[in-house]
């Protein structure tokens, strides 16, 4: 009989992962918006992937994303912490920055 063995470092649920870059509406802008996108996902390539759909549903044209990370703490703070409730929620939540 095969037994799988208990791994802390495999989670029970999809992790919420926030990912930190700019963002580009228009052809040749140089100067972009500054994002956070946070969102669950079970693995960090699908994370990425689904940013990007979002992104692209928002209007973006092209995205440089530069950090990604899990969030291990719920965020005290808004816009951060309704967009950690959102991403439990199942939505990918883009925070933009002026």
């Amino acid at each position: 009989m095969s037994v799988t063995p208990d791994n802390d470092n495999a989670p029970d649920e999809p992790m919420v992962f926030i990912i930190i870059g700019k963002a580009y509406e228009t052809d040749g802008d140089e100067e972009g918006v500054d994002i956070h996108v946070m969102l669950r996902a079970p693995d960090d390539d699908t994370a990425v992937r689904e940013a990007l759909n979002a992104l692209a549903e928002e209007g973006f044209l092209e995205a440089d994303l530069d950090q990604i990370g899990t969030l291990t703490d719920v965020p005290n703070e808004e816009p951060h912490a309704s967009a950690y409730q959102g991403a439990l929620d199942g939505e990918v939540a883009i925070i933009r920055f002026a």
